[in-house]
């Protein structure tokens, strides 16, 4: 029986959390669903990787209102890449409730966010600039908002948005519930919450198997005349790892470090603020769904990465602050697995890495230089485990698919489609109720349609020969991607 159910939640909701293999909340989840369900003010401190995004997500699809058109939550987030990440979580926990999630980032298309904006919107994920830019304008209804999320509030702070949260806030209904989310508690957001927080419940998750605990910490202390590229080569060698996350602070750093390790054969990837917004999407996607297993990263680029198996992250560069090197090392070591972080330090880094040492109360273990005995005895497995090839690792809302198809229709806003022709059409097919249709999202010159419990293909041959609105139309199965037929023959 799925132990969600214990929280009183809807009936879509418990399904949906069926789906994604949610059945017994984590820590966090325990405490915190309750506590939002009943709408009270939280200041949560919680690591990365113990479910938190679930933690808020449920609740808020449980809390919407279906029928209501303005948005009725907020999630503010300091990424794009999280941001993204977020949204196809709470996506598909309110997936049979048919929740309808926009997200808000800079460097996308204002005017597609705007035409998104106007149709029902039930709960919005946003950086807090591009949110801004939509709040100047007039361009978001934010008066029926419920709930306020600030995910990853240490790092929000740390990167300077703090005037830009306070504008946001003061923006908002007064009569709200607010949460907080941080993986480390500086002293802004104390003051952040006793400005805009009611009579807050602090929840700090103190399991006795916290990720932490979970990682094996390392450092390697680099020499004067030692090359830090050559002992991250050896380091990579020595470990072996499956898959990898290495950290650098600069995007040149990054390029650096690739150029170098795609040297050794390794199939490897860059991810920095310097490329596209599309490209950046992509190479997250391909990283989690495992097409490579190593990737070169600074940290606003790699906000977004959940991956369950990351086996060994290395900061190449030592993080300026502890609360970076949490957020880094909380990358391994994921949904109670355990995982190893080794930081490369040289006397550059000495004045950042004791203040590491001291918020981790020295429980990072100094080791040496992997010896050449020990890369002679590894180069053989490691050179194969580069030749060999991906296997492929499941979505989280892979298994969606199997019973709900996504259809494609060939007409939209520009062809005068509304929602209502859509759902009156399909309503009309034997068999086919309002409750087997999902998200629907029109567009300029198409229309996209969930259809649920395994009725696809049925409608999918119906609407071949019967008309939508009085015209024939061209509908296509729309959600087979290359990524779905690559698994089947993984």
């Amino acid at each position: 029986m799925n132990k969600f159910l214990y929280f009183g939640l809807d009936d879509s909701i418990i399904r949906s959390l069926d789906v994604l293999n949610y059945l017994e909340p984590t820590e966090v989840q325990k405490v915190v669903v309750p506590s939002l369900l009943e709408g009270k003010d939280l200041i949560v401190k919680s690591q990365t990787g113990s479910g938190k995004t679930a933690s808020f997500g449920i609740p808020l699809c449980e809390r919407v209102e279906w029928e209501e058109r303005a948005p009725q939550a907020l999630v503010l987030t300091p990424t794009r890449e999280l941001a993204l990440q977020i949204k196809e979580e709470i996506f598909n926990i309110g997936r049979y409730k048919r929740i309808k999630v926009e997200c808000l980032f800079g460097k996308s298309s204002y005017q597609s966010q705007v035409k998104n904006l106007k149709q029902r919107t039930h709960i919005v994920v946003a950086t807090p600039g591009r949110l801004l830019d939509h709040i100047s304008r007039g361009t978001i209804d934010l008066s029926k908002i419920k709930t306020v999320i600030i995910d990853e509030a240490d790092e929000m702070f740390a990167m300077g948005f703090v005037e830009q949260i306070e504008q946001v806030l003061k923006a908002l209904p007064k009569h709200r519930t607010m949460a907080l989310f941080s993986a480390t508690m500086p002293e802004a957001i104390k003051k952040l919450s006793k400005r805009f927080l009611k009579n807050p419940e602090l929840i700090e998750i103190k399991s006795a198997n916290t990720t932490e605990k979970r990682i094996l910490q390392q450092y390697i202390r680099i020499e004067r005349e030692q090359s830090k590229e050559k002992i991250l080569k050896k380091v990579m060698i020595a470990e072996n790892p499956d898959s990898s996350l290495i950290f650098c602070n600069t995007k040149i750093m990054v390029e650096t470090v690739t150029k170098e390790l795609k040297h050794l054969g390794m199939a490897i990837e860059m991810l920095h603020g310097g490329l596209e917004q599309k490209d950046r999407t992509q190479i997250i996607q391909d990283f989690k769904r495992g097409y490579f297993n190593y990737l070169v990263a600074t940290d606003v680029a790699a906000r977004g990465i959940d991956v369950a198996d990351i086996s060994l992250v290395v900061n190449y560069d030592v993080p300026d602050n502890p609360e970076t090197y949490v957020h880094r090392i909380g990358r391994t070591a994921r949904f109670e697995n355990s995982g190893k972080a080794i930081s490369l330090v040289n006397y550059h880094d000495k004045r950042s890495f004791d203040a590491i040492l001291t918020a981790q109360n020295h429980l990072i273990e100094e080791v040496s230089v992997p010896t050449e005995a020990k890369i002679e005895k590894n180069k053989l497995s490691f050179g194969k485990k580069q030749t060999q090839k991906p296997k492929l690792r499941k979505e989280k809302g892979f298994d969606f698919n199997q019973e709900i198809m996504k259809i494609h229709i060939n007409a939209g806003k520009k062809t005068k489609m509304r929602p209502g022709d859509v759902v009156g059409a399909l309503c009309q097919i034997d068999g086919m109720t309002a409750e087997d249709i999902g998200v629907i999202d029109l567009m300029d010159i198409s229309t996209f349609v969930e259809i649920l419990n395994g009725k696809g293909p049925m409608v999918l041959k119906t609407l071949q020969t019967m008309p939508i609105k009085g015209r024939m139309r061209r509908v296509s199965r729309s959600n087979e991607t290359n990524y779905e037929r690559d698994l089947k023959e993984n």
